[in-house]
């Protein structure tokens, strides 16, 4: 088939059209472009400025020692990725042991805690056990600033087919909006455009009355709940029960989703923006750190689109894989009864940015965010990787040479 765009939309779709063709896809498929509907896109770009250090990383304690002492001797040191089966429960007192003459910081998997030693303390001042838990907003100040490489972010997810990102911070820093574009992909950012981020902890829950108060405030506006608990998931139900849900109010994780809640999201109607490739990339650390109660509810997917719960995933990376082809890989092909099949799984990353759970379709009409595939759609979905995208384009225009 032929394909016609005019001013940023599908204009035309017909066997033979007249005039000269933009493109000659010689036989790919043309797919709706990728939208990752839940990234820390700041946190991604500074990942090249970063050492990893995660389990896969490091293996254990000496590994974790020899990876924060890379590099120049006296610059400050930025670890990503750490869980606590590498070397425990980190402290200030920790980190010196392994690293006490240059300034360290490193952040947990979850993306939640820093730990900085007593080199970088001193450094910026500052006091404690170097243990920083969502203060990421309060810690910019202190810290150096890192080499943010936003256009090879772009460069790379143009080549996965990514058209559209949905950047899920909670707090977004002070002119994020145009750093971010930078980027050729189509944005939703929280707390800005996007609907309004609100996070949960556990220590801090809040009563489900004044969630709901937090919501009917944000009203008109949707909002995205983070639920990684099965406790934060409760409360949420309860104040949007309260409150009144939104059409594109929006579950992020729904990491602990207990079957007998599953009816009642479906009542409400919001959409669960889930990882289903957290259980295949933690699976080792998920059977010693979740209750055994919970290991059978995490990060559904299948059950919750019978039910008819809409469901759509983000990559949550840099906490996770970037490649939305793995995400959808391991939504697949993950232990247990929450796998999908390979249309369903490619449908969790084609949703409208505004409403994920609603999948695209090339049609005329539709916005001209598009993947092009260098074989037919059968063949992209037995194998589900990105070494089939051909190109990618927003608005029509080509963001990734084909």
């Amino acid at each position: 088939m032929d394909v016609r765009i005019a001013a940023g939309r599908i204009a035309e779709i017909a066997d033979g059209l007249p005039g000269r063709a933009d493109l000659d896809g010689r036989g790919g498929a043309l797919i709706p472009g990728l939208h990752d509907h839940h990234v820390h896109l700041m946190a991604l770009a500074a990942l090249a400025a970063s050492v990893r250090v995660g389990p896969a990383d490091v293996g254990g304690r000496a590994g974790f020692a020899k990876a924060l002492r890379s590099g120049n001797p006296g610059e400050w040191v930025r670890a990503v990725g750490y869980h606590e089966s590498i070397a425990g429960e980190l402290d200030r007192w920790v980190l010196d042991e392994l690293v006490p003459d240059r300034p360290v910081r490193v952040q947990h998997r979850t993306g939640a805690l820093w730990v900085w030693n007593s080199a970088a303390l001193r450094a910026a001042g500052l006091t404690g056990d170097g243990r920083f838990w969502r203060e990421d907003e309060r810690l910019r100040s202190f810290a150096p600033p890192v080499r943010l490489d936003l256009e090879g972010v772009g460069r790379r997810a143009a080549a996965l087919g990514v058209t559209g990102f949905t950047n899920a911070d909670p707090r977004p820093a002070d002119g994020l909006v145009g750093m971010l574009s930078a980027l050729p992909q189509r944005l939703v950012v929280m707390n800005r455009d996007g609907p309004v981020k609100m996070m949960l902890d556990d220590a801090t829950l809040p009563a489900p009355e004044e969630l709901a108060a937090r919501m009917a405030a944000a009203r008109p506006r949707t909002v995205a709940v983070h639920c990684a608990t099965r406790v934060q998931l409760l409360v949420t139900l309860l104040a949007l029960d309260q409150a009144g849900p939104v059409k594109g109010d929006r579950i992020e994780h729904g990491s602990v989703i207990p079957l007998e809640t599953v009816p009642w999201l479906r009542r409400l109607g919001v959409t669960v923006v889930t990882q289903p490739h957290f259980p295949v990339e933690r699976g080792r650390e998920y059977r010693t750190d979740v209750d055994p109660d919970d290991r059978p509810h995490l990060y559904r997917c299948r059950s919750l689109a019978a039910a008819g719960v809409p469901v759509a995933a983000g990559t949550d990376a840099p906490f996770g894989t970037p490649d939305p082809w793995s995400v959808m890989r391991a939504a697949v092909e993950r232990e247990g009864k929450e796998t999908v099949g390979r249309r369903a799984a490619l449908d969790l990353f084609t949703g409208e940015p505004e409403h994920p759970g609603v999948p695209r379709r090339v049609r005329v009409g539709a916005v001209a965010d598009l993947c092009l595939l260098h074989v037919p759609l059968q063949e992209a979905l037995a194998t589900l990787t990105g070494d089939t995208v051909r190109a990618a384009f927003v608005g029509g225009h080509r963001i990734q040479p084909g």
